[in-house]
């Protein structure tokens, strides 16, 4: 991936660092796999606002991403390399040789004209999917599944990837972006590779304008309103408000926010930062 520095031509580009969108092969999505997508504003079904900072921004189409892989010893070509305004990564176009056509979250260095194919029997190559109890270790995977037939829910986001580590009987042992380390049923179909875009967390929005085209709104400090409005309000000057917290006045640094004695701690072998769940 490439990014691309803007000239100062105006304040907003003088410090703005955008994607150059090296990878991306066409500007026009598959008509048959885009739908509509309307946008709420924040408001619920009465029309009253239910979540702040959200509005405006440019209409969307949603692209329907074949997280399941579940066209099993069917090879297809890789037609294009798209960009999706719903996620961080690039998506794939796949003709399948049936005539079928699939979006899927596009691995790193997957180009077009390539081929890829989702079985129990395939080799272990960029863009192929298959069950993890197949794959060497220290294969590099992201799109995992939590259950078998479920579909990929974890690692989908630009340039994450998952390792995995060990196999026991009936689990898979991946080492998680985070640097978690936890069991996944090891029948689950996961996808071989890097998720694309990996540059993505060094872009630089440049002006205050670039979240309005997302569709998010100013945010307001919770420091700066009246007591009445916050618990973090008021005070003397510039007051610190005391420990972060939320509206409602949960703590929102620090916490630990897991439910405990959550059934899938028996699953997870250690947490990000180091430690041990308790058994």
């Amino acid at each position: 991936m490439a990014l691309k520095k803007y000239k100062p031509m105006t304040a907003g580009t003088r410090w703005r660092i955008g994607n150059a969108y090296a990878e991306v092969t066409t500007a026009t999505p598959e008509k048959s796999l885009v739908e509509k997508q309307s946008a709420t504003g924040g408001r619920n079904a009465q029309g009253r606002r239910a979540m702040r900072y959200i509005g405006g921004g440019n209409k969307k189409m949603y692209r329907i991403v074949d997280f399941k892989r579940d066209k099993k010893d069917i090879p297809a070509t890789v037609a294009s390399i798209e960009y999706d305004p719903n996620r961080t990564a690039f998506i794939a176009l796949l003709n399948y040789a049936d005539g079928e056509k699939r979006y899927i979250l596009a691995p790193q260095g997957l180009q077009v004209g390539a081929t890829v194919i989702a079985g129990n029997s395939v080799a272990p190559e960029v863009g192929n999917a298959l069950q993890m109890k197949f794959m060497p270790l220290g294969t590099n995977i992201h799109n995992i599944e939590m259950q078998p037939g479920q579909g990929g829910k974890l690692v989908r986001s630009a340039g994450t990837s998952a390792q995995l580590t060990n196999k026991e009987e009936k689990y898979a042992v991946l080492k998680m972006p985070s640097g978690e380390l936890r069991k996944i049923l090891i029948n689950c179909v996961a996808t071989v590779g890097v998720v694309s875009n990996s540059d993505h967390n060094l872009e630089t929005a440049g002006k205050a304008g670039v979240n309005r085209w997302k569709g998010i709104r100013p945010r307001n400090r919770g420091v700066a309103m009246n007591p009445v409005d916050h618990p973090m309000g008021g005070g003397e000057g510039r007051s610190s408000g005391g420990h972060p917290r939320s509206r409602t006045g949960k703590y929102a640094k620090g916490e630990k926010t897991r439910t405990r004695g959550k059934g899938s701690d028996k699953l997870i072998i250690q947490r990000k930062n180091g430690s041990k769940l308790a058994k």
